[in-house]
């Protein structure tokens, strides 16, 4: 580090006054800290690494002390690094200033492959660490299995179901797509069908595979119950937040079956649970329904919770959770982002991929292309939407991946009045008929024009089939609409 980096460094922590996730402050004015593996672990298991500061006193609010003794600090931190494993070599720089002296020791980032550094006599388990914000934290036994199963390319998405028989497969689910390998693959057609099997990845061992039993079994939930989706409609902004009649969610299912029957049922209680505003061409008065956010986007975004969720012993209790509030939808899945890639990589760059069997078996039947295009097209598609960019994060052991709407923006500062209690009845949806008896009218279409309409105009009504309006199937069911002042 630079005299001037160092000095740019000090000024900075005076200023500031805190730690961040790349920098820790020491006193040492009386000696060496006795704890700076944790230290060294959390920086050496991040990308970016990290800083220690030696000389300036946390608690004196971030005062500038000084070291005991530059030579010997410097010697104890590569006692420290030698401590660790891999080992770590920091790089040491002293500074003084005002008749103190300084020392900084840069902790460089350890190789993916070789994480997590951690002390040696502590072992793996007791000595990882990770920075957490300003904080050094214990690494989880998942976030350690998963920098391991990167290191060993273990294959969770084909490992064996030492309890279920190729009987527990649907044969002809298992037939359709054998044969499109066939056509694929031409060469497949001289092997016999348990080679086949095993070439495919649907058999190890014996054993039917995981990813086999989640495309191809009836009901993968009856070994794996928690492998599905869990999706909610919250009345407000945030989780707690009450609907207008009391209620929490104002719609919640548990999704099950095979990975392509998760997927459509989720796009399905998307677009049930979507609202959808009106607009209007200025200058041709047309007419256009608009749903809160693009199918394509949001197809996306399941497919790649599906096929790229961690699939080990860690995380198979952990379901995908898809969670709908009124300026957003939130999916999270087990597992962050694997390998070397990074958050602002996405789309980007050719990822390692976790489940590859899986990810091919889903191309082979037309679910994904595999050409790494999800990431762009729902950036694309939230932009030809006119909404705001999607947000992804990585967080310790899931990934989270939010769309935001404008929808709350396009809500009219006056709605209309409910004087029948429309709103309340269609808390439960409710065809057009019941309406009538509800609302007491003969003509339908006299209480349709006169009731719903302004309602479903203004959002506060929702149809069950948008891009039909007219539909004799069609329900109407009450939507959260947030007051003026939110």
């Amino acid at each position: 580090m630079l005299e001037v980096e160092f000095a740019a460094l000090l000024l900075k922590c005076q200023e500031e006054k805190c730690e961040t996730r790349t920098l820790e402050v020491k006193s040492a004015r009386k000696g060496c800290p006795e704890k700076l593996y944790d230290t060294f672990s959390s920086f050496s298991n991040q990308e970016d690494g990290g800083t220690i500061l030696f000389g300036v006193d946390e608690q004196a609010g971030f005062q500038k002390v000084g070291v005991y003794d530059a030579h010997d600090l410097q010697k104890k931190l590569m006692e420290v690094g030698e401590s660790m494993t891999p080992v770590v070599r920091p790089v040491l720089s002293v500074y003084e200033e005002d008749g103190l002296t300084f020392v900084a020791a840069e902790i460089p980032p350890v190789d993916i492959a070789e994480r997590p550094c951690f002390k040696t006599a502590k072992g793996r388990l007791k000595g990882s660490y990770v920075r957490v914000g300003d904080a050094d934290k214990p690494m989880t036994e998942y976030e350690i299995y998963s920098y391991e199963a990167y290191r060993k390319k273990s294959r969770d998405d084909i490992r064996p179901v030492e309890e279920a028989a190729l009987s527990s497969l649907d044969p002809a689910r298992l037939e359709q797509y054998i044969q499109r390998r066939k056509l694929d693959l031409p060469n497949f057609a001289a092997f016999p069908l348990p080679q086949l099997y095993e070439l495919t990845g649907i058999l190890r061992e014996g054993k039917p595979t995981l990813s086999a039993f989640l495309l191809f079994c009836p009901y993968p939930q009856a070994y794996f119950p928690q492998l599905s989706i869990i999706a909610a409609r919250v009345p407000g902004r945030e989780m707690g937040e009450l609907g207008t009649g009391g209620q929490r969610f104002t719609d919640s299912q548990r999704l099950e079956g095979s990975l392509p029957e998760m997927l459509n049922d989720a796009m399905g209680f998307l677009q049930k649970n979507m609202r959808t505003s009106i607009h209007i061409d200025p200058q041709t008065g047309k007419r256009e329904d608009r749903t809160e956010y693009p199918a394509d986007a949001l197809r996306e975004v399941i497919l790649n919770a599906l096929v790229h969720r961690d699939y080990s012993a860690h995380t198979e209790n952990m379901p995908i959770q898809v969670t709908m509030f009124s300026d957003r939808i939130e999916v999270r899945n087990p597992g962050g982002l694997y390998g070397r890639l990074t958050v602002d990589q996405l789309g980007k760059v050719q990822p390692d991929t976790r489940n590859p069997f899986l990810v091919t078996a889903m191309e082979a039947l037309g679910e994904t292309e595999n050409r790494y295009s999800g990431i762009p097209r729902i950036r694309r598609a939230m932009q030809e939407a006119d909404l705001p960019e999607p947000v992804f994060q990585d967080n310790r052991g899931e990934f989270m991946v939010c769309l935001y709407n404008r929808f709350e923006e396009n809500v009219p500062a006056e709605r209309p009045d409910d004087p029948k209690g429309i709103l309340a009845f269609c808390e439960t949806p409710r065809n057009r008929q019941e309406i009538a008896n509800f609302l007491g009218v003969s003509s339908v279409s006299y209480g349709m024009k006169k009731y719903i309409e302004p309602l479903v105009q203004s959002g506060q009504i929702l149809l069950s089939i948008p891009d039909r309006p007219k539909s004799p199937e069609q329900t109407y069911r009450t939507a959260y609409i947030p007051d003026s002042h939110d």
